[in-house]
């Protein structure tokens, strides 16, 4: 039931929250100053070996999936996140679970496992098994979990933004402190519907952080062969949206960037735009060879780069024992074991399960 009008927030959708462009106290790069003075989150030993066994899950649970779709098990489109871990899981590490809602494209199964969902659902999915979380119907790019505020999984390229922008007003609206977070590629950084978001939320002062996730190629083609402004963060500029540029291959710094972003959000001043440079090892989709680039990159990329390599150097350097590095290891390989042997041996939905979720009736 909508709230009677004498009750709605003053913000809501009645005046412009923004102050206007004579505005002399606006600064572009204080968020990216704040980040650049300090640029890695100082986790504990503990903090790390989370970091470390959340992105090690997604890794293992993607190659796991890869296999399943090579096998057949895995029918449609398919879109690895191997190599990107660290975005996913510096980002929402710094989230308050039940309170913020994240939304996302079709490259969406490491957004899911970084806020807690169960990778047996996540693997059932995409499947088509009805154990999954979406009852087998979404698959690997449509999925959803209301009760962790997971809002998608989209199919449409860029069209999950706008919807997270009304994720960040519904926020608002109920005055429940959530902050919405957006996640898109740099391929959808240019939609038009993209910058009709970015308007509204900073006009609206919405609580939204807007994240590309840049890495590098879109669909299958060079950033710089497809945008003429290819430094992402500064694509707020028109909007009074300040941004910030992320090395999106070191979870400690994404971490860090979170908080100051969470933070400006939190304080009721509207919307920031979250650049983070990152790099997928597998094509776009499982159907992609990706000769538009040479293996000697993608080998250099792994060899020098990979969040998950670097995460474990950096625990061993503290001290921990690798045993206990192995031990994790271990227990995600028998954790995304019996995802995939739960989905192997779920039943497929029911023939009448067609007709459910599906508007049939007026109201």
């Amino acid at each position: 039931m909508a709230k009677p009008a004498s009750s709605r927030p003053k913000s809501a959708a009645a005046t412009p929250a923004k102050a206007g462009a004579s505005d002399e106290n606006f600064a572009l790069r204080s968020l990216q100053d704040a980040h650049e003075a300090d640029k890695r989150y100082a986790a504990s030993d503990d903090d790390l070996l989370h970091f470390y066994e959340q992105m090690v899950l997604i890794r293992r649970f993607e190659e796991r999936a890869g296999q399943l779709y090579g096998l057949g098990l895995i029918g449609g489109f398919c879109h690895l996140y191997i190599g990107q871990e660290a975005v996913a899981v510096g980002l929402q590490s710094a989230l308050a679970p039940g309170k913020d809602s994240v939304i996302t494209g079709y490259r969406d199964h490491g957004h899911m496992l970084a806020y807690g969902i169960d990778p047996k659902v996540i693997m059932a999915e995409l499947t088509g098994r009805a154990a999954g979380i979406s009852r087998g119907k979404g698959g690997s790019m449509h999925m959803f979990s209301t009760e962790h505020k997971f809002y998608g999984g989209h199919g449409i390229v860029g069209a999950q933004v706008p919807l997270g922008a009304g994720l960040a007003f519904a926020h608002k609206y109920n005055e429940d402190g959530g902050v919405c977070l957006a996640y898109f590629g740099d391929g959808a950084a240019n939609q038009g519907q993209v910058y009709e978001a970015f308007n509204m939320a900073s006009l609206w002062n919405l609580p939204i952080i807007f994240v590309v996730e840049n890495n590098g190629y879109a669909m299958g083609t060079a950033v710089k062969r497809g945008s003429a402004e290819t430094h992402f963060y500064r694509r707020g500029t028109a909007f009074r949206i300040p941004g910030m540029s992320v090395n999106g291959m070191d979870v400690l710094e994404v971490r860090q960037a979170a908080n100051i972003a969470l933070e400006y959000v939190r304080g009721g001043n509207g919307p920031v735009l979250m650049e983070l440079q990152t790099y997928r090892y597998r094509g776009h989709s499982m159907s992609d060879p990706a000769k538009y680039r040479s293996r000697e990159e993608v080998q250099e990329m792994r060899d020098n780069h990979d969040p998950i390599e670097r995460a474990k150097a950096e625990l061993l350097a503290r001290g921990i024992a690798e045993d206990r590095i192995k031990e994790i290891d271990k227990r995600i390989r028998a954790v995304v074991a019996e995802a995939a042997d739960f989905a192997e041996n779920s039943p497929e939905p029911e023939m009448p399960e067609l007709y459910t979720d599906v508007l049939v009736e007026s109201y």
